[in-house]
């Protein structure tokens, strides 16, 4: 892996760690619900399952979906 592609991995599991933190937080805060958080999240699946079927590189979108959907099952989004 070149140096390039290690620094944009690591910047993308850096901005997942931090919005995974701030959903946690807005929702602790009472700031947004549960089910926000939760829809929010859908809609983020919902917008790459159907980039996916245009893009060049689906599996990067799909990617992105088993990210979402290991966090809507209450995971961790950083570990597999």
């Amino acid at each position: 892996m070149t140096e390039q592609a290690q620094f944009d991995d690591a910047a993308g599991m850096a901005a997942l760690g931090i919005c995974e933190s701030l959903l946690l937080a807005l929702t602790d805060l009472e700031i947004i619900s549960e089910v926000a958080v939760r829809d929010v999240l859908t809609d983020v699946a919902t917008a790459h399952r159907e980039s996916a079927t245009v893009s060049q590189t689906p599996e990067r979108h799909q990617a992105v979906i088993e990210i979402v959907q290991r966090i809507l099952a209450g995971k961790n989004g950083l570990r597999r």
